[in-house]
C-alpha cells in the first residue's frame, strides 16, 4: 500500500511522501514541511461503518430568502462585494506587501461600525498602539471598532464567541497559530487549519469574517489553494507602488458577480474611492503621440477607458527585449507574430516595450487591436487621432473578432468626448449618437487603412 502524502510545500501546496530540500513543483528551497492529521476517529473503522446523524434535504424549488447585506457606504467596496457585506460569510483579501490592504480594511471596519455593526479588528502583525496610530492618521480614532493583537487561534475564537461581533477582521491568516497543529505559523497545515476553523465559526455563529492573505512573488495568495475554495469571496488588491491608483478585484464571489473591480486612489488620508475611473486614467494624457492608443475595455460590469503605450527602438543586443507592464507577455508575443507574418510589419532587431498607464492590469482579449495599433504607431512614428478609441480581438489568422458589451464601451467613449471608434465588423452593430465608427475585418486591412504600412 502506498504511503500517505504527509509532506507539503508551503509555497505551492504540492504533496510529497518524504521530505526534501527543494520542491519539485515550484523549485522553492526549504519550503517542505510535514502535515499531520488534525483529528482521528475510531481506529480500524471506515466512515461508512460509523453511525452518524441524518442531514436535512431539500429540493430545487425551495424558495430561500436573499442573504441580508450591510452596505459600507463606500460605493467601490460595495460594488465589489456585490451590493454589501453578507452575514455569515468568509472573505479572503490578498495583495502585495505595502499595497494598502490593512489601510483599506481599517477604513472598511470604521464604516461598518458607524453603520451599526459590532466590529472586531484582530492584528497578528501589529500591536494595538500601531493600529491606533494608523487610525489617527486616517482620522478614524473616534470609530467604535474593537482592537486586539493576538495570534493564538484558540484565544481568538474564545473571544469572538464571547463578544459575538457582526464582523471580524483577521490580519493576517499567515500569522495565526492553531495549537492543535504541530507546525510553524504560516505553514500549509497551519493556514489550512486556521482558515477552516474561522470559516466554520463564521457560518455557525452568523458572523462575517475577513481574512488577509499574503501573496507569493508570482502574485498568488500564499498557502494551499484549498483556502480559496473554503471562503465565499476572494478579493485581490492590486496596484503599482509608483502610482496612486489601487484596484480591488473580485476573483470569486458566491453572492455577487466575479471579476468586478473597485478603484481607489491612495492619498495622505488613506484610500478614497474613484467614481469615474476612465476620466482619471486619461487625465494626464497630453497631445497625440506615436505609440499612444486609448483602449475601451470592460472590467467586471463597468466600462473603463485607459491608455496603452508602446515604444519600439533598435536593439543593441543580439536578442531584442520584450518588456510588458499591465498585460500578458505571451499575448504580446502572439500579436507581434501576427503583425509580422500576416501584415508584413517586422519587429526583428527591435526592442519592444508595452505599458498600461495608471497601473491598471488588463486581461481581456479585447485589448488586442489597441495593442497592435500602439505597436505599429510606435514603429511607424505615426500618432492616431486624439479623439479615437480602439478595441477588438485578433485571431492567429489575422482576422478581427468582435468583443462583448460593444455598446457600453461606445457609450463610455462618447461620454468622455471621443468622436471616433475603431472596432471589428460585427453582425449587429450598435450606434451611438455623436460617435462615428470605423470597421475592419482583418488586421492587415486595419494597418493598411490607418497607417499605410504593410
Amino acid at each position: 500500500m502506498a504511503k500517505d502524502l504527509n509532506f507539503s510545500c508551503n509555497e505551492c501546496g504540492a504533496a510529497f511522501r518524504k521530505w526534501s530540500g527543494q520542491c519539485d513543483a515550484c523549485q522553492a528551497w526549504n519550503s517542505i514541511t510535514e502535515s499531520k492529521a488534525l483529528s482521528s476517529g475510531p481506529k480500524g473503522k471506515s466512515l461508512g461503518a460509523l453511525r452518524g446523524k441524518p442531514i436535512p434535504l431539500t429540493d430545487l424549488e425551495t424558495q430561500e430568502k436573499e442573504p441580508p447585506r450591510t452596505q459600507a457606504g463606500v460605493g467601490e467596496l460595495d460594488r465589489v462585494l456585490g451590493g454589501g457585506l453578507v452575514k455569515a460569510s468568509a472573505l479572503l483579501v490578498g495583495g502585495d506587501p505595502g499595497i494598502g490592504k490593512s489601510t483599506l480594511l481599517l477604513q472598511a471596519a470604521a464604516r461598518f461600525a458607524r453603520n451599526g455593526l459590532k466590529v472586531i479588528y484582530i492584528s497578528g502583525e501589529e500591536s494595538n498602539a500601531q493600529v491606533q496610530m494608523r487610525a489617527r492618521r486616517l482620522g478614524l480614532e473616534q470609530s467604535p471598532v474593537l482592537l486586539a493583537s493576538e495570534t493564538n487561534l484558540r484565544d481568538i475564537l474564545t473571544t469572538l464567541e464571547a463578544e459575538k461581533p457582526d464582523l471580524a477582521i483577521i490580519d493576517s491568516i499567515q500569522t495565526m497559530w492553531a495549537d492543535n497543529v504541530d507546525s510553524a505559523p504560516g505553514s500549509v497545515s497551519q493556514v489550512r487549519s486556521s482558515a477552516h476553523e474561522l470559516t466554520t465559526f463564521a457560518k455557525r455563529n452568523g458572523m462575517a469574517v475577513v481574512m488577509v492573505g499574503h501573496v507569493t512573488k508570482e502574485g498568488a495568495i500564499a498557502g494551499p489553494r484549498v483556502v480559496e475554495h473554503m471562503v465565499d469571496t476572494v478579493l485581490y488588491f492590486e496596484g503599482e507602488r509608483g502610482h496612486q491608483f489601487r484596484i480591488l478585484r473580485s476573483v470569486k464571489n458566491r453572492f455577487g458577480p466575479a471579476d468586478e473591480i473597485g478603484i481607489f486612489e491612495m492619498t495622505g488620508k488613506g484610500l478614497s474611492e474613484v467614481k469615474n475611473p476612465s476620466a482619471l486614467f486619461l487625465s494626464e494624457r497630453g497631445a497625440p503621440a506615436p505609440g499612444s492608443v486609448v483602449f475601451a475595455g470592460i472590467e467586471g460590469s463597468r466600462p473603463v477607458l485607459c491608455e496603452i503605450q508602446a515604444l519600439v527602438a533598435p536593439s543593441p543586443h543580439s536578442q531584442p527585449r520584450r518588456s510588458v507592464v499591465g498585460w500578458d507577455g505571451g499575448r504580446l508575443a502572439m500579436i507581434l507574430a501576427v503583425l509580422e507574418s500576416r501584415c508584413g510589419v517586422p519587429f526583428t532587431g527591435l526592442d519592444v516595450y508595452l505599458n498600461v498607464a495608471g497601473g491598471l492590469r488588463i486581461s481581456e482579449p479585447g485589448a488586442d487591436l489597441a495593442v497592435a495599433a500602439a505597436l505599429v504607431s510606435a514603429r511607424e512614428d505615426a500618432a492616431l487621432p486624439a479623439e479615437a478609441v480602439v478595441f477588438g480581438e485578433i485571431s492567429l489568422s489575422g482576422a478581427l473578432r468582435p468583443v462583448v458589451q460593444t455598446e457600453n464601451r461606445l457609450k463610455e467613449a462618447q461620454k468622455l468626448g471621443f468622436t471616433t471608434a475603431i472596432l471589428p465588423q460585427q453582425a449587429k452593430q450598435p450606434s451611438v449618437e455623436g460617435l462615428s465608427q470605423r470597421h475592419a475585418t482583418d488586421l492587415a486591412g486595419f494597418v493598411e487603412e490607418v497607417f499605410g504600412a504593410r
